[in-house]
C-alpha cells in the first residue's frame, strides 16, 4: 500500500463503488479520482460528480463516450454477428474494455499507480477489467476490493453506507444489481437467483411487456453501408443516434428481452435479464441483409467462428491478438453488406419483409420457379450423382444398404 499514492476508480455511482470509493479511501489513505463513462445510462448520471466529491474523490471525470461506444465497440462487434450462448447480444460485456481503457488513460495523465474497479470476486467484469489493464499498460496494479475487503454480500455493502451517509439508489426492497448503456439494460439479483422464478415487473425499462405493446404492427427500414448502419427510415443519423432512435422503436414493441442462464468464465452459472432493443432490430436486419449479400461459403465460414469470437468478448479478450485478427476478417467478410432492410416491429418480434442491395446476389432467373433460360435443370443429375459418389461406396461397404449383424 505504501507504493500507492493515488487510485483512479471506475465510478458508476451506485451501490457498490459508493462503498468502494469509501473503502479505498479509508484504506488507502491515498487521492483518489474517479471516472464515469457515460455510455448512455440517462438520467442516472445526474449528479454524479458531486457524489463522488462528497463520498471522498479528489477528482471526478465524467467522460461521453456515447459515439466511441458505438462506433468502435458496439458496431464492429455487430459485424461479427457476435451471439454468446445462443441469445445475449452482450451488452455489459462489450463496455468493459473501453472503460478500462479509459481508466488505463487517466492514470497515466494523473500519475497514478493503481486503477479499481467494482466487480465481483464471483463474475466476468472483474476478469474483463484486468485483462484490458494488463494488455495496455501492465505496469499499472488493480484494486479489486471485492476480493480484498470483509464485506461479504450487498446486504453488508448497505449497512457499510448507511454507516459513512452514502446515498444509494439500491435497497433490500430492490435489490436488483443493474448496467445500463446504449445497446443494453441488464438485471441481476433479487428473485432472479431463483431460475424458476418469474422476474418481476421491476425488470422492464427500456421494453414494455409484449402483451401491453401497440396492438398495430409498425413498419421501419434501416439501411446499411459495409456492414454498420447508417440510417432509420432514410435518416441519416450517427452511430450512437442509431441504437437511441431503435431503442425507443424497439421498446415500444417490447422487443429484445432475454431471460438467460448463462455460463460464466469464472466457471459457475449465473440467471440475467436483459433488454437489449434496438441492438436486436440491428441484429435482426443486419442477418437478414447478409442472406442477400454474402457469398454462401464466406456466409458459413464466418457463422462458424461467432461463438468463438462471442466468447472473445465475454470472457474479456477484446485487445487480444486473437481478437483483433478475427475482427479483420469479419470486417472484410462485411464489406458488401450495404442495402436497405424494411422490419415490422409487432408485440416482441421483429420480422424482415423486405430488402435491397446494389449487391445483391439474389439472381431471379436463377431462382423462378417459372421457365428460364439460365439454368437447366438436367445438369442437376450430374451434380446429384457426384455429391452421392461416396455415399454409395459406404452403401456397398455395408452390404447393400444394411448394417451389418
Amino acid at each position: 500500500m505504501a507504493a500507492i499514492n493515488k487510485i483512479v476508480l471506475a465510478y458508476s455511482g451506485g451501490l457498490d463503488t459508493s462503498a468502494i470509493l469509501k473503502w479505498l479511501v479509508v484504506t488507502y489513505g491515498c487521492e483518489v479520482i474517479t471516472m464515469t463513462a457515460d455510455l448512455g445510462q440517462g438520467e442516472e448520471l445526474d449528479g454524479i460528480d458531486a457524489k463522488a466529491r462528497a463520498t471522498g474523490a479528489s477528482k471526478a471525470y465524467i467522460l461521453d463516450l456515447r459515439e466511441e461506444f458505438a462506433r468502435d465497440y458496439v458496431f464492429p462487434m455487430l459485424r461479427a454477428a457476435a451471439v454468446y450462448e445462443g441469445g445475449y447480444l452482450l451488452g455489459t460485456s462489450i463496455a468493459r474494455p473501453l472503460i478500462a481503457k479509459k481508466l488505463v488513460e487517466i492514470a497515466r495523465a494523473e500519475g497514478a499507480q493503481a486503477v479499481a474497479h467494482g466487480a465481483t470476486g464471483k463474475g466476468n467484469d472483474q476478469v474483463r477489467f484486468e485483462l484490458t489493464v494488463m494488455a495496455l499498460a501492465p505496469e499499472l496494479t488493480t484494486i479489486a476490493p471485492w476480493r480484498q475487503w470483509s464485506l461479504r454480500s450487498r446486504t453488508d455493502i448497505l449497512a457499510f453506507c448507511r454507516e459513512h451517509g452514502i446515498p444509494v439508489p439500491v435497497t433490500e426492497a430492490k435489490p436488483y444489481s443493474c448496467d445500463r448503456n446504449l445497446l443494453h439494460l441488464s438485471f441481476e439479483g433479487g428473485e432472479l437467483e431463483d431460475p424458476a422464478l418469474e422476474p418481476g415487473p421491476g425488470t422492464y425499462h427500456l421494453c414494455v411487456p409484449p402483451e401491453k405493446a401497440p396492438d398495430t404492427p409498425e413498419e421501419i427500414t434501416v439501411a446499411f453501408e459495409g456492414g454498420d448502419p447508417v440510417a432509420v427510415n432514410g435518416e441519416r443519423l450517427s452511430p450512437a443516434g442509431i441504437i437511441e432512435r431503435l431503442n425507443a422503436l424497439g421498446g415500444k414493441h417490447g422487443i429484445g428481452r432475454l431471460d438467460l442462464v448463462e455460463n460464466r468464465f469464472v466457471g459457475m452459472k449465473s440467471r440475467g435479464v436483459y433488454e437489449t432493443p434496438g441492438g436486436t432490430i440491428l441484429h435482426r436486419a443486419r442477418r437478414d441483409l447478409e442472406g442477400l449479400t454474402m457469398d454462401r461459403e464466406l456466409l458459413h465460414l464466418r457463422d462458424s467462428l461467432i461463438s468463438r469470437y462471442a466468447e472473445m468478448v465475454y470472457y474479456g479478450f477484446w485487445f487480444a491478438p486473437e481478437r483483433e485478427a478475427l475482427q479483420a476478417f469479419m470486417d472484410k467478410a462485411s464489406e458488401r453488406v450495404t442495402g436497405e432492410v424494411r422490419l415490422r416491429l409487432y408485440k416482441g418480434g421483429v420480422y424482415p419483409v423486405g430488402r435491397t442491395s446494389p449487391y445483391s446476389l439474389y439472381n431471379p432467373e436463377l431462382a423462378t420457379f417459372e421457365r428460364d433460360e439460365v439454368y437447366h435443370q438436367a445438369d442437376a443429375t450430374g451434380f446429384i450423382r457426384l455429391q452421392g459418389l461416396r455415399l454409395m461406396a459406404q452403401a456397398a461397404v455395408r452390404g447393400g444398404g444394411h448394417e451389418s449383424a
